[in-house]
């Protein structure tokens, strides 16, 4: 019998691995992490321990976006703004 949470999980690693390709440490180190995670706990059956997870899953996906919106920010003022001026 398949979990009904699984599509969730396969979701959520796609999204993981597509936001890791910006990674700043690049994208193989963020690759083996999460596959690493993913692995640790791929035997876990207990429904609400799976839905604990997926919800840390999703605030890592809040922190990364927050972490390259805040890259861009920076690259941005840095390219448009002199910070030598009093």
């Amino acid at each position: 019998m398949a979990n009904p949470l699984r599509g969730e999980v396969i979701k959520l690693y796609k999204n993981l691995m597509y936001l890791g390709r910006e990674y700043p440490k690049g994208a193989d180190y963020f690759r083996s992490r999460l596959k690493a995670a993913f692995l640790k706990n791929k035997d876990e059956t207990d429904p609400e321990k799976i839905k604990q997870l997926i919800a840390r899953g999703e605030f890592v996906i809040k922190e990364l976006e927050a972490l390259y919106f805040l890259r861009k920010y920076r690259a941005m003022k840095q390219r448009y703004y002199d910070d030598n001026k009093p």
